[in-house]
């Protein structure tokens, strides 16, 4: 299954359900309380993060999808922050708030990147739930996916409502279920428990011949068009009807902490199928983005850069030759991360020591080198007849397999100063024994604020010298 980013940008998902605000209490500790057992920790920084259905949401914007949020509230400071939070990240919400009761909060004491207690703060909301699918209802228009981010808060009390009324409407309907009754969720297009979640319904599964039956059985009962069932260091099962079962394994190299790895799960999914991917790549991409998560501490949403990154390491595609759109788009992933972008340029007519001595030297001035070569016409122009003597995706070809460079691009002028517009290289770096001045394209990086560098080359060593030595024996 090969696997390739969705256009995030043309899906819109709508989720409903219980939202709650992840607020966390950081601190040093290095005593004991005199008072118990218990470390003492001094906090000196609060983090409040969207937690639940709002957690869903986030992780939906964070994929450059269209998030728009349905849940109820409280009308008070943790509101607020919820609110505030959910707008800077794009997402479109619509809370029903009420007066008496409290937004849910679960509060984490941290220290040392370790959890050391967690407190909740909420009551049952009384939901109205006519409101509630009348607002669900005057949103569907123009949404791909619904989402049911079910957590037992209250939110969500009459889930047959929403789902017919979102298959009237030809909208599939993704829920991440709780409790020990999925009848309530018959009819939806997929439902994404995990292994406790399952067993809890179907009974215990000493194998996954065992879980596959189950599955099958409770597809069948509750009319589901699939059934998603992770299964922690065991990765996740897909099952649909009248297709084998698709067992993916688990890409976490190092859990760090679970918290809203099924949000990121759903999130991914759901973004992924309103963007018109099939089912069993649509999970493929959630069992990614869930082993990017489970590195993370807290509650963290994905975004499209990091789930980017992932894809292109499955595929083998993170390094080498790409045309001047999947340039830009790495670029674009590799500054998400931090990274500086390092540009070079030349004919590269014959691959020797110098080359490869002035490449290392290049990658060492950042974190991503990129190497602009001439294509074969202007080659031609400014080397004379019979050159060059390789052709350009052969020049391509050995600069790509060489450890120093990360991706090799081709232009057609004379000079890249067009390419170097548009890529904006945080640092130009060229090989000879002049001035910066006069290094092509200087101008142009110095404009935005980057840096341009001269580096020596190594001595004895030149292209058209060898050129000229095999042509002349």
């Amino acid at each position: 299954m090969k696997l390739t980013m969705p256009r995030y940008d043309q899906a819109a998902v709508l989720v409903v359900g219980d939202v709650m605000l992840d607020r966390y209490w950081h601190g040093g500790t290095s005593r004991i309380s005199p008072e118990a057992p218990v470390p003492v920790v001094r906090v000196d920084q609060i983090e409040d993060r969207p937690g639940g259905a709002a957690n869903v949401a986030l992780n939906i914007a964070a994929l450059g999808a269209r998030a728009l949020l349905v849940g109820v509230t409280g009308e008070d400071e943790a509101a607020k922050s919820l609110s505030d939070s959910l707008r800077g990240a794009g997402v479109e919400s619509h809370f029903q708030r009420l007066g008496d009761q409290p937004t849910i909060v679960k509060l984490r004491v941290m220290s040392r990147h370790q959890q050391l207690l967690r407190m909740d703060f909420e009551e049952p909301f009384n939901t109205d739930t006519v409101a509630l699918a009348r607002e669900v209802d005057a949103l569907l228009d123009g949404v791909k996916v619904l989402v049911l981010s079910d957590y037992g808060k209250g939110a969500l009390q009459n889930h047959q409502a929403l789902i017919q009324a979102a298959r009237k409407k030809g909208i599939a309907v993704l829920a991440d279920p709780k409790g020990k009754d999925f009848s309530i969720y018959r009819g939806a297009s997929l439902i994404t428990p995990n292994l406790h979640e399952f067993e809890l319904i179907v009974g215990g599964c000493a194998d996954e011949a065992e879980l596959v039956s189950k599955g099958a059985t409770l597809m069948h009962e509750l009319e589901l068009g699939a059934l998603l069932v992770t299964r922690g260091e065991h990765g996740m099962t897909l099952l649909r009807p009248e297709h084998a079962p698709l067992h993916l394994p688990a890409r976490a190299r190092e859990v760090f902490d679970v918290t809203g790895a099924g949000d990121t799960v759903i999130s991914t999914l759901a973004a992924s199928i309103a963007a018109g991917e099939e089912l069993p790549l649509a999970v493929a991409l959630a069992n990614l983005a869930a082993g990017i998560v489970v590195g993370k501490l807290g509650t963290a949403a994905i975004s499209a850069p990091e789930l980017r990154r992932a894809v292109q390491r499955e595929e083998g595609s993170e390094r080498g030759v790409l045309s001047l759109d999947q340039l830009l788009i790495a670029i674009e992933d590799a500054r998400a991360h931090g990274e500086k972008i390092v540009f070079t340029n030349g004919c590269f007519d014959i691959l020797h020591a110098g080359h490869v001595t002035y490449l290392e030297q290049a990658r060492a001035q950042g974190d991503r080198l990129i190497v602009a070569i001439n294509d074969d016409a202007s080659v031609s122009r400014l080397k004379g007849p019979g050159r060059p003597i390789n052709a350009v995706d052969r020049r391509m070809a050995v600069l790509a397999g060489l450890g120093a460079v990360d991706w090799v691009v081709s232009f057609g002028e004379d000079t890249p100063e067009r390419l170097l517009a548009q890529v904006q290289p945080d640092v130009l770096v060229k090989g000879g024994d002049y001035g910066i001045e006069q290094v092509v394209g200087a101008d142009i990086v110095q404009a935005y604020g980057g840096e341009v560098r001269v580096l020596g080359l190594v001595e004895n060593s030149s292209t058209t010298a060898i050129v000229e030595k095999i042509r002349s024996k």
